[in-house]
């Protein structure tokens, strides 16, 4: 599969003017029943910020996923989509089989992890043929997914992301967005970390700089240390 990467000099505004932050903070999702969907996503343990009902009809309810920036919303009087219609919206996870394990624990119907066979399987119905049934080769970031529907069928895409690639997280503004994430990278770096310690031979009694330094390069796609 081949990658396109962005250089940071690249990405920067054309006219060279001060940037403002955009942050996304809601997708809108189109369902049928509101109160089916409701019950659905309240089951995946999701966060309930608000259920506002107004007299004109309209409605808005929003649940944010755990760990989560970024928020759905669905109701009554928001869009005219189709119920249905939002297909491959994607959930980050640090470990696909734990994510998956816990859905199934929640009843819900959920695939097989997989990575594709060919470049965009992942985003074809039911994969047809196309998908390999187990992770990507090492669980390599970004090719190891699984899918889900809610009751209206929009479809979620599952994909497991545990080193960026460069120029996606500002080494700055380094990040874990939950306990979970966390300690998913410090497993991580207690595995390299001792293979670090075999390769020298004897303990590092500096072993928190040696996680920190590795749970940043693995985030921000820099070179691990060794």
């Amino acid at each position: 599969m081949s990658t396109t990467h962005v250089r940071s000099d690249e990405a920067r505004d054309p006219v060279g003017a001060a940037t403002v932050d955009l942050r996304l903070e809601v997708v809108v999702i189109p369902v049928a029943d509101v109160d089916r969907a409701k019950g659905f996503y309240a089951r995946l343990g999701w966060r309930l910020d608000a259920d506002l009902p107004s007299d004109n009809g309209f409605r808005v309810v929003q649940f944010t996923p755990p760990g989560s920036a970024c928020s759905i919303q669905f109701g009554t009087g928001m869009t005219v989509a189709a119920p249905g219609s939002a297909q491959a919206l994607y959930l980050v996870v640090p470990d696909i089989e734990a994510a998956r394990g816990d859905l199934l624990a929640r009843g819900v119907q959920v695939s097989e992890v997989f990575h594709p066979g060919t470049p965009g399987a992942q985003f074809r119905p039911d994969g047809t043929g196309l998908r390999v049934g187990e992770p990507g080769p090492r669980h390599t970031s970004y090719r190891s997914f699984a899918t889900f529907r809610d009751p209206d069928g929009n479809g979620w895409l599952l994909q497991e992301i545990t080193r960026r690639l460069p120029g996606r997280v500002d080494i700055a503004e380094t990040t874990f967005t939950s306990t979970a994430d966390l300690a998913a990278a410090l497993r991580r770096a207690e595995a390299a970390h001792g293979e670090h310690e075999k390769r020298t031979g004897r303990p590092d009694a500096n072993w928190p700089a040696w996680y920190a330094a590795y749970m940043v390069a693995e985030q921000v796609g820099a070179e691990l240390p060794r």
